[in-house]
């Protein structure tokens, strides 16, 4: 069964990032009040970009990538500027990972403080519109964002 990921603007200003198997079904319910609560608080006033794939899980994983990425690297694949999506990313194999710290508290205990894993690996849709990005690592800066 095929599906969709979709980025829709809402009257906000924000963007809303989802997934489906009938994209002009799940459209008319979004613009009728009946999608997801998100767009039920912040109407959407557009459908701005979309992918084709050949399965529903295929987009639901896509989906859940695209919603982890900062705004900026969103606005470059809505505006289809391909070549920006790396560098508005960072991974742990280019750059490692950040230095543990330790916490210590009343009882003379230390912890450390583990970051957050970074969801999934590389996606390869057997079809899609666009070609396969890596995935990105939240709370990091690029030279851009500075």
């Amino acid at each position: 069964m095929k599906g969709y990921m979709y980025i829709l603007l809402c009257d906000d200003g924000s963007y809303y990032t989802g997934s489906t198997n009938n994209l002009e079904l799940r459209l008319q319910q979004h613009f009728a009040g009946e999608g997801a609560n998100h767009t039920k608080k912040h109407p959407p006033v557009e459908l701005l970009y979309y992918e084709e794939f050949d399965r529903i899980d295929e987009a639901f994983n896509r989906e859940k990538q695209v919603q982890g990425w900062s705004r900026k690297k969103k606005e470059a694949l809505i505006n289809r500027e391909y070549g920006k999506l790396p560098e508005l990313s960072r991974n742990y194999s280019q750059y490692g990972r950040p230095e543990m710290s330790v916490v210590v508290s009343t009882s003379s205990t230390t912890v450390p403080s583990v970051p957050e894993p970074v969801e999934g690996t590389e996606m390869k849709p057997s079809s899609t519109t666009v070609p396969s990005v890596p995935e990105p690592v939240e709370g990091t800066d690029t030279e851009n964002d500075k």
